[in-house]
């Protein structure tokens, strides 16, 4: 029996993701059947882990599988699975709406830089729509498992904008897609053609993949597997190659590009587990923006059964980056988030899982350290939460994380913290850093002058997380990290002035000091001569534990309350400005080249100034009175 059919039109996101598709996946428009096979895959997993507290649910069709039939004269082609099925609002919700965000998002980018880059159509769960790169026409027919035969839906569209609904029966639970292929799309009617897809990207697939078997170039009604049938981490390393590790890559992760490295292990004696992990070569679209609560990481496994996907617990937050599949022989069959939260082998997998990826890592930075340095581009800012989280492992992390530096030729070009103590000086004890809001304000920030004058490498912290960082990475192989933007700075070891040399120059310029501390007055808390500046004329300085600037600013965005304090301002006494400063005999004048020094020390930390128009004037004012 079957209702009459409704006319339903698609979001807006979908008609844009259906345009996008079909415009944009001619290059390689057989994907289509990897994201289809996947998706049957998904649905047989889903059911096999119902099926463990409803055993009910499996009755009546037989083993899990997957099947692929080809209609030549009616020009379709359907892959059916007998797995979880959908309901009628499942319909609607899984395929006539996007609830991603991240999607839309995605949409306004590619509206922006008009263009059509697809590779991240399966990553937001859109992949069924790549039907529509080969076919004018979708018929989806699915009946949810347990469900009465009367409740089947038939769902079906020609991709341009609406999309039929009808309730029927439905014998068999699960999904048949059924494409009406388009005019020149023959090669796909072509069993070989499908063959040799389903064996290059799907063959990792754990159910059956059937197919017809042909006699005298038609199809019978006797089936034949035409994948291994059999999940790709329990097949021994030996048997498998780099395409077939690439391949499920792509099928777990719903990622067209390659993976960047994976490690493979199996874990026997007190813990039983297979563990197969991925460092994907690029960050997913709005990676950064999705959050540290937005986890689509590892796959979770029970002796071969599909749990969950995107169990949090099986990785720390910093490496939530990772793809992958967990398959552990050790817990229960039933398990669920809340048991997981409470099960003692799990900090034991969640350990063993991270060193995993940690040893890649390690691995990537020695040999290929070309490969280490696109991971580092992509996932660098997440990694480097590990420091604070992961205490455990907190020197391995310290040991990967890169920088910029006084010493490399750009931004891109990074340095690790043994790299910088391999090049100290004779004598130094303290790594040295400055933080900054970007590359180029850290590279000519004037708090570096007299270290590049005597050789020193300065690492230069520029990630939105590297003031956070520097609160909790203090020391590394017995070396203190020192911000040099705070404290004193004595580098008379290195050739710098000595202390009787520093009281000296001190003593020289008490005048000018006492004059702008006058001028000042509690606009700072203390003005003094710097060892710091070799050519600029003034420099803010804090206390050794005052929050930097940079840090009350993030704060302050983040709508929390910041503890102000007022810098120190230092001075070079031999720059023209603050001779001019010491000589100025009209005291309207010198107050304002006081604030002049001042303010321009506030700019170059990256700080707003109250009074942008009153700064203009007094430079005005300067230049006038200099001509």
């Amino acid at each position: 029996m079957s209702s009459t059919a409704q006319t339903h039109k698609f979001e807006a996101e979908v008609a844009q993701v259906l345009h996008l598709v079909t415009h944009s996946l001619y290059s390689h428009k057989e994907i289509f059947l990897r994201e289809l096979v996947s998706n049957a895959s998904d649905a047989c997993d889903k059911l096999r882990f119902e099926a463990l507290g409803k055993p009910e649910l499996l009755s009546g069709s037989g083993e899990l599988r997957i099947d692929i039939r080809v209609d030549k004269d009616a020009r379709t082609l359907t892959i059916r699975d007998n797995g979880i099925g959908m309901t009628r609002d499942e319909v609607i919700a899984n395929i006539g709406t996007i609830a991603s965000s991240g999607t839309r998002k995605y949409l306004e980018a590619l509206s922006v830089e008009k263009k059509a880059d697809a590779n991240l159509i399966g990553q937001f769960g859109v992949g069924f729509y790549s039907a529509f790169v080969v076919a004018d026409k979708v018929t989806l027919t699915t009946r949810k498992a347990g469900e009465d035969i009367a409740t089947g839906v038939r769902w079906e569209s020609t991709g341009t904008g609406e999309y039929t609904l009808e309730t029927l029966d439905v014998a068999e639970r699960g999904t048949s897609v059924t494409l009406h292929l388009k005019a020149d799309e023959d090669e796909f009617l072509h069993a070989w053609q499908l063959r040799s897809l389903v064996a290059r990207y799907s063959d990792h697939i754990g159910f059956p993949i059937r197919m017809p078997v042909e006699k005298d170039g038609k199809s019978t009604d006797e089936w034949e597997v035409v994948n291994q049938a059999s999940a790709l981490w329990t097949r021994p390393k030996s048997e498998l190659g780099d395409e077939e590790y690439q391949n499920f890559y792509k099928h777990i992760s719903h990622d067209f590009n390659d993976a960047l490295a994976w490690t493979h292990n199996r874990v026997e004696g007190n813990q039983n587990f297979t563990s197969l992990l991925y460092i994907p070569a690029k960050s997913p679209f709005d990676f950064m923006g999705g959050g540290r609560d937005e986890r689509k990481g590892l796959k979770l496994y029970v002796k071969r059964v599909f749990i969950m996907d995107a169990a949090e617990q099986l990785l720390p937050a910093y490496l939530r980056f990772v793809r992958g599949v967990v398959d552990s022989d050790d817990l229960p069959l039933n398990v669920s988030r809340e048991i997981l939260q409470q099960n003692r082998n799990l900090e034991k997998l969640k350990a063993a899982c991270t060193k995993r990826v940690l040893d890649l890592l390690d691995k990537l930075a020695k040999d290929e350290p070309e490969k280490f340095a696109t991971f580092w581009k992509e996932f660098g800012q997440v990694f480097k939460e590990g420091i604070a989280e992961d205490f455990a492992n907190k020197e391995r992390i310290a040991k990967l994380l890169r920088f910029a530096s006084t010493h490399t030729g750009g931004a891109e070009q990074t340095v690790s913290l043994d790299d910088v103590i391999g090049r100290m000086k004779a004598g130094q004890d303290d790594i040295y850093y400055l933080t900054a809001d970007g590359y180029a304000a850290a590279r000519s920030s004037p708090q570096l002058e007299a270290l590049k004058t005597h050789g020193i490498e300065v690492l230069l912290l520029t990630d939105r997380i590297d003031e956070w960082l520097s609160n909790y990475l203090t020391e590394y192989a017995g070396k203190k990290l020192r911000n040099v933007a705070k404290g004193d700075l004595d580098l008379s070891k290195f050739g710098g002035a000595n202390e009787e040399q520093r009281k000296q120059a001190e003593k020289a310029a008490e005048g000018v000091v006492k004059k702008l501390k006058d001028l000042l007055g509690e606009r700072v808390r203390e003005v003094r001569v710097s060892a710091r500046l070799t050519d600029s004329p003034a420099v803010l300085v804090l206390d050794e534990h005052d929050m930097s600037p940079a840090m009350q600013r993030l704060l302050k965005q983040a709508g929390h309350d910041a503890p102000e304090s007022k810098p120190v301002l230092e001075i070079n006494p031999t720059n023209v400005l603050v001779k001019r400063l010491e000589s100025e005999g009209d005291n309207a004048r010198a107050g304002d080249l006081a604030l002049l020094l001042l303010e321009q020390a506030r700019i170059l930390e990256g700080q707003q100034l109250e009074d942008p128009a009153a700064y203009v004037r007094r430079v005005n004012d300067l230049l006038v009175n200099a001509a």
